[in-house]
């Protein structure tokens, strides 16, 4: 006990420096500096919490540089200040301007608020994203695809409007805005192999949908491994919410619910049916990802 108290002493009583400590408190200025200090650094990344942080740590410094002026009257306190305040400041503006000027066409906003921001995409990633695509138009009863006629050389996502997706004629089902038109052929091929539609397309009303080109868009995932893991995981979604509208609409003709994700037992439960041209479609699909 002895020893901590003499301890104690010379670092305060007996300190060569600080011989005698200042009996009053500080000015509201510095507390107001320390608390501003504090918050700023629990900012956190991405360009919005940099606006934080710049924007506390330069009123911070602000604060510190007119407490140095009025209440210590240092000049190099204040200096030092007043140059990381400018510094903060300009960090400040420099990311805003960067912030403004990411606009995008109403598509594309619809698109990132939507789609993207949700998984926490950054403007700049999507901006880089969006620059590697066009919105293309499609009328009513036009075609975005012809059975065994139109080649796989782009992936696309709906907008706005409805599509119709059939094979031989017959009703599949329906591609609503913000879901891939393509994932299922997409996802069937490599980036080295090339195929054709095994469905139509048609727009049941008017259409705006965003399309990236094939070559293009693997360029871009070669580039940016976040983006290439982005697509998968929303191209990947969008083929599971697809399998699981359809699987809805097939019922055996003994009144079971059939599981598209158990063809076996369908077959076992309906050995007479015969193969409906969605299974062959999601078959043929499968063999392309097993080559």
């Amino acid at each position: 006990m002895e020893r901590n108290s003499s301890l104690w002493k010379n670092l305060i009583d007996e300190h060569p420096v600080c011989t005698t400590w200042k009996q009053e408190a500080e000015g509201a200025i510095y507390h107001l500096a320390s608390i501003l200090f504090v918050v700023g650094f629990m900012g956190g990344s991405g360009f919005f919490g940099l606006l934080y942080v710049f924007s506390l740590l330069g009123l911070g410094f602000l604060c510190s540089a007119v407490w140095a002026w009025v209440d210590v009257c240092a000049a190099d306190i204040f200096s030092w200040n007043f140059v990381l305040f400018v510094i903060c400041f300009m960090q400040f503006v420099h990311i805003a301007y960067q912030v403004r000027s990411i606009t995008f066409s109403r598509e594309f906003q619809l698109l990132y608020s939507s789609l993207f921001q949700p998984l926490g995409t950054s403007l700049p990633v999507f901006r880089t994203i969006a620059l590697s695509s066009e919105v293309v138009t499609l009328e009513k009863e036009h075609c975005y695809a012809m059975q065994g006629k139109t080649s796989i050389d782009k992936l696309s996502l709906l907008v706005s409007g409805r599509i119709r997706v059939t094979v031989d004629g017959e009703f599949l089902h329906y591609i609503f805005p913000f879901q891939f038109l393509d994932s299922p052929e997409w996802d069937s091929l490599r980036p080295t192999e090339e195929g054709i539609f095994q469905v139509t397309l048609t727009a049941e009303t008017d259409c705006r949908y965003v399309s990236w080109r094939r070559k293009k868009l693997y360029l871009l995932f070669a580039q940016h491994r976040y983006i290439s893991r982005l697509f998968s995981v929303l191209i990947g979604s969008d083929i599971a919410d697809k399998l699981y509208a359809l699987n809805d609409r097939v019922y055996t003709g003994k009144t079971y619910h059939y599981d598209i994700r158990l063809p076996n037992f369908y077959q076992m439960s309906s050995p007479k049916i015969p193969k409906s041209p969605l299974t062959e479609h999601f078959r043929n699909s499968r063999r392309y990802c097993d080559k």
